[in-house]
């Protein structure tokens, strides 16, 4: 190696930290809200719904260089009968797929929707799901590769769905004849008023088998389906059981409905699953009336994950590993907070953690979304520049050139970060270190390697190697936890 090679390598020895930015997503124009639903695996993309200057929900999509953008106009081409795209519920890890609910003018039904944004590599494509013979539906999950989508919606048996920011029914065709409406979008919210008169059933949608009626929990006709794992066999969601009472399931091919049961109260519903299935997250009554956000393992049943000193508290998102969990509770003083659950933590009012952000008065009210490595958070608050209630997009660990602060008691370099066949970790402890863990993830938020789990560091250099040479070109994340906190450093394959 010459010497050019050399300072080239040493180059390299760069030193990291964690450094949050919280970016509020604004609104469409002349509108007066917005929420995110999802954010892409990189936190490049995310997706929700805002109002429009007419009021109107709207799907939208938000990018650091396009900001917020009006899915019905950007992809206008694909809606030139008069079809809507009224909301966005969630996004494939690499932001590719995008599903959600609108009003699909061939059919004159509100349906679930799937948006492919790279179809051909240049061209998008549009696909509306239909329902399972009745009059509407709604997508509220997708798997990572954009081939299975679930959702609700309504029966040939007149069972109707009623969910989310979208909500169809029965009733639209008698509300479409009445003369009073002047406007597609006054239909919609009678149509939405009746919906709740009517039930609905979860579906499960592939291209090969169209959609799919999960069915209930026995003696029951309702359900709804609001989370899949990333492979897509996994669905979970809620049902009602014999005696009426909502319960969360957690559903497969092989096993069906399965009831989680409730935290000693009477209902339960589940709303976000890990990569893998094995953890479900979501809100249900303990045995004192109170609804409680609860994470559930086949190992260890349904736990609560507590309040932030309020009653209530409901979990929404979970990253792909099942470590961190994300949702709303409301504080001592009954005020709505987003929070992080970890087992190691509990659970963090996230306005308290980073407070530092929200020096002007804003709240971050609602976490609605995680990212697969629990990087990125995205929901919903107030932001007092604003005085607007808007999305937000919160980076939870952003890599940026270290201060020698002493912040953690333990530093982590790549050597060299664009990475052939091998990546030396070197971790740098001033002090002894207990319970270090490195994880290095891909793009989709799955674990790739862990090199280190809960191990005991004295003081000095220590090194780990890495083979990556059966690793797959592209960008990856080195996390490293300590007692002292966390550090993410980026990793680029390269062939």
């Amino acid at each position: 190696m010459g010497k050019g090679a050399a300072r080239w390598w040493h180059a390299l020895w760069l030193v990291w930290m964690v450094v949050a930015r919280l970016t509020w997503l604004g609104t469409l124009p002349g509108g007066d809200r917005s929420w995110a639903t999802g954010v892409s695996a990189d936190g490049s993309v995310v997706v929700g719904g805002a109002e429009n200057a007419e009021g109107w929900s709207r799907a939208f999509r938000w990018t650091a260089s396009g900001g917020m953008e009006d899915l019905n106009i950007t992809y206008a081409h694909l809606l030139t009968d008069g079809s809507k795209l009224y909301a966005a519920n969630a996004i494939s890890p690499d932001g590719r797929y995008v599903v959600g609910g609108g009003y699909n003018a061939a059919t004159r039904r509100i349906e679930a929707f799937l948006l492919d944004t790279q179809w051909t590599g240049v061209e998008e494509r549009l696909t509306w799901l239909g329902t399972l013979g009745g009059g509407g539906s709604l997508a509220t999950g997708v798997s990572a590769d954009g081939s299975v989508v679930v959702g609700v919606t309504e029966n040939a048996a007149g069972k109707w769905p009623a969910f989310g920011s979208v909500v169809v029914s029965e009733a639209w065709n008698a509300a479409w004849q009445m003369p009073a409406f002047g406007s597609l979008e006054e239909v919609i919210v009678e149509a939405w008023k009746a919906a709740w008169k009517w039930k609905w059933r979860a579906f499960r949608w592939t291209a090969a088998g169209g959609m799919q009626n999960l069915g209930t929990l026995p003696g029951s006709d309702e359900s709804e389906a609001r989370g899949v794992s990333a492979d897509g066999s996994v669905v979970v969601g809620s049902a009602r059981n014999a005696a009426g009472q909502w319960r969360a399931f957690r559903w497969t091919a092989a096993g069906g409905m399965q009831n989680l049961g409730t935290l000693g109260g009477d209902h339960s519903w589940a709303a976000g699953i890990s990569a893998d299935g094995s953890v479900v997250v979501g809100e249900a009554e303990n045995a004192a009336g109170q609804d409680r956000a609860f994470r559930w393992t086949a190992a260890r049943g349904m736990r609560s994950l507590g309040t932030l000193g309020g009653d209530w508290s409901e979990a929404y998102g979970v990253s792909s590993d099942g470590s961190v969990v994300v949702g709303w509770a409301e504080n001592a003083e009954g005020q709505p907070h987003a929070f992080r659950w970890t087992a190691a933590r509990g659970m963090d009012d996230l306005n308290l953690t980073y407070a530092h952000l929200l020096t002007d008065g804003s709240v971050l009210e609602v976490a609605n979304a995680i990212s697969p490595d629990g990087r990125y958070i995205v929901g919903q608050g107030y932001n007092a520049a604003t005085g607007r209630d808007e999305a937000f997009l919160l980076d939870t660990r952003r890599p940026g050139v270290e201060e020698r602060s002493g912040a953690t008691r333990v530093r982590l370099r790549l050597l060299p970060q664009l990475v052939h066949e091998r990546v030396v970790l070197e971790l740098e402890a001033a002090e002894a270190a207990g319970r270090v863990t490195i994880v290095v993830s891909d793009v989709l938020g799955r674990v790739v390697a862990e090199p280190l789990r809960e191990a005991v560091l004295p003081p000095g250099v220590h090194r780990v190697e890495l083979d990556v040479r059966a690793w797959a070109a592209g960008q990856y994340t080195v996390v490293l936890r300590t007692e002292a906190g966390s550090t993410a450093v980026p990793l680029a394959v390269v062939r």
